[in-house]
C-alpha cells in the first residue's frame, strides 16, 4: 500500500490537477491525504470572505468523501499574500505532516504556474520533502492546474510532462468529484469548466495512446 499526499494551494487544485490519479490510487488500495495549504480570507479579507472559504472547504470535503480520500488537512497560510509570507514557516508546518504520514508519493503544483501561491507552495513543499532523516519521499510529481498552468509566463519554466497516468477507467470519478465545487466551476470556454477538463484528459491520453490520461512533471522518482 502506498501513502499518497497531494498538496493543493487552494481547495479544488487537487481535483483539477490529479483527481483521476487520486481515484486510481484509491482503487489500487492506496491511502490518500490532501493538504489544502491556504486560507484566502486571512490573506485578503477585502477580496475573500471567511464564509466563502468555508463554503469551498465544504465542497472539497464532499468531493474527497466521494473519492474515498482518507484525510483532508486545511492549513491557514494567507493566500494571495504568500509572496510576502516567510516560506520557511510553511515548510516547517508541511514537514510535520510529512513526518507523520511518511508518504511514498507526493503531488505538488507546477512551479511555472502563473499563480504566485502555487510557486510558493511548490518551493516550501520541496524543502519539507528533502530526502534527509528516516522518512524519505521517493516519488514527487508536479501536476498541471487548468486556469493557471496554461498561462505560464514566457520567462518561467513551461509545463512539459514526462510522466503520464492512464486514467481511462477512473476519469468519470474526477468528473463527478469536480461537480461538488459548484462555486468554482465555470461555463465553457473557461478553462475551469468540465468540458475543458475532459478535453485536456483526452489530449494527454492521445499523447500516449490511451483514451484519458493525466500528465505530470517528474521532480523525483527513485526505483528501489
Amino acid at each position: 500500500m502506498n501513502r499518497v499526499v497531494v498538496v493543493a494551494p487552494h481547495a479544488d487544485d487537487e481535483i483539477i490537477g490529479c483527481g483521476a490519479t487520486i481515484a486510481r490510487h484509491i482503487k489500487s488500495g492506496d491511502e490518500v491525504t490532501v493538504v489544502v495549504a491556504t486560507n484566502a480570507s486571512l490573506g485578503a479579507p477585502e477580496l475573500y470572505r471567511q464564509d466563502q472559504v468555508e463554503n469551498t472547504r465544504s465542497e472539497a470535503l464532499a468531493a474527497h468523501k466521494f473519492l474515498g480520500i482518507k484525510e483532508t488537512i486545511f492549513m491557514d497560510f494567507p493566500a494571495p499574500a504568500l509572496n510576502a509570507f516567510p516560506e520557511f514557516k510553511i515548510s516547517l508546518e508541511i514537514s510535520k505532516i510529512f513526518n507523520r504520514i511518511n508518504p511514498t508519493h507526493l503531488y505538488l503544483p507546477h512551479p511555472g504556474d502563473i499563480h504566485q501561491d502555487h510557486k510558493a507552495i511548490y518551493r516550501a513543499s520541496l524543502v519539507a520533502a528533502r530526502p534527509q532523516g528516516e522518512n524519505k519521499i521517493y516519488n514527487i510529481y508536479c501536476y498541471e492546474t487548468l486556469s493557471e498552468t496554461e498561462w505560464t509566463p514566457m520567462q518561467e519554466k513551461a509545463f512539459i510532462p514526462n510522466h503520464f497516468v492512464d486514467v481511462t477507467d477512473v476519469f468519470s470519478k474526477k468528473a463527478e468529484a469536480m461537480k461538488f465545487f459548484g462555486s468554482q466551476i465555470k461555463e465553457f470556454p473557461h478553462s475551469r469548466s468540465t468540458e475543458a477538463f475532459e478535453a485536456l484528459a483526452m489530449y494527454r491520453g492521445a499523447t500516449v495512446g490511451v483514451a484519458r490520461a493525466e500528465a505530470f512533471v517528474v521532480e523525483r522518482q527513485l526505483v528501489l
